[in-house]
């Protein structure tokens, strides 16, 4: 076991994947000799040639539209967003061109490309920089989208989504780089839709992803301690949702708490409540309960910033006010 930051297990991911297919390749601003906004990339260049680890201009449509050419032709393209915020130029080549291909062409084309990148609320980056893009692609058929929120599966999604034949937007929050954790030595690779039960309980299921995951673990330290018995699940694979460990979780503790740090309006959790009650209504003892970020641009001022996004104290409140509920 070795102790890796985040962004070196993606970094291995892309390392160990381009050393096994010489297929797969790096593109996007700054990927080469910068070694990417926020170093996944490092040094990469310089093992691989840069033709393999491209720098392209400020033109996220067009390398784009180059990686879907490139992943018809046979080719495994990486995109590298600088921000994810960025990736709303290059819409229309993710939705309607690598999202669609493969149908529109009766098959005759797949499209092996993974679009990754950071997003999320920072430190302070400003609203343009804040931006949570899952749900504007959620609505995109022939996508799969993936949040990696630990070391651990980060590399093991990377390897999967690198391998998959299928396009894969894989989210990277920008707080969670610098996050450490012991990896195996060995080789390791996680499938794209699964969720993960982070912590068994019986009396709440809180469905949540990303950074949140972070913050529910930091609320589940106190309600245990109030003697409450929490159900977390890392829900990782946002499209498709896995609604059997879902399910499975919910017919043991009949509620449900959304945490997420998308917003609340036709965020994931309100993609996440119309199908569970679709599917799981009468498991349900209590509604299924939302916290998500304010409905506004992420504001500049620290203080500020914080009061948009869901804190751990709002998680505990609201277990227990679920607690409280009788049907």
């Amino acid at each position: 076991m070795a102790e890796t930051l985040l962004f070196n297990a993606l970094r291995e991911a892309i390392d160990e994947e381009m050393a096994r297919d010489p297929s797969v390749f790096v593109l996007g601003e700054d990927v080469g000799h910068y070694g990417g906004s926020y170093k996944v990339t490092k040094d990469l260049y310089k093992k691989y040639g840069d033709l393999r680890v491209l720098d392209t201009p400020i033109a996220e449509n067009s390398f784009t539209g180059m990686a879907v050419g490139a992943a018809m032709t046979g080719l495994r393209p990486i995109i590298e967003g600088m921000n994810m915020g960025f990736l709303l130029l290059a819409f229309n080549q993710i939705a309607n061109n690598a999202g669609m291909l493969r149908y529109t062409s009766g098959g005759n084309y797949k499209i092996p490309m993974v679009i990754r990148g950071p997003g999320g609320v920072g430190r302070q980056l400003g609203a343009e920089h804040s931006q949570r893009l899952e749900a504007y692609f959620q609505g995109v058929p022939g996508l799969k989208l993936v949040a990696c929120s630990t070391p651990y599966n980060a590399k093991g999604l990377m390897k999967a989504a690198i391998r998959d034949d299928n396009p894969v937007l894989f989210f990277e929050h920008v707080l969670l780089y610098n996050l450490k954790e012991d990896l195996p030595e060995e080789e390791y690779v996680l499938p794209l839709d699964k969720a993960e039960v982070v912590r068994r309980g019986k009396d709440v299921t809180i469905l949540t992803y990303s950074r949140m995951r972070h913050h529910v673990m930091t609320a589940v330290k106190t309600l245990v301690q109030q003697g409450y018995d929490p159900e977390v699940i890392d829900l990782i694979s946002l499209k498709p949702l896995d609604f059997d460990t879902i399910g499975e979780s919910v017919s043991k503790t009949h509620r449900v708490i959304i945490v997420e740090e998308c917003m609340k309006s036709g965020g994931i959790g309100a993609e996440l409540t119309a199908s569970i009650n679709d599917r799981l209504f009468d498991e349900l003892d209590a509604p299924v309960l939302r916290l998500a970020s304010q409905d506004i641009p992420t504001p500049y001022n620290g203080t500020l910033e914080n009061l948009t996004i869901v804190q751990p104290h709002q998680v505990v409140e609201a277990v227990q006010k679920m607690a409280a509920m009788r049907i």
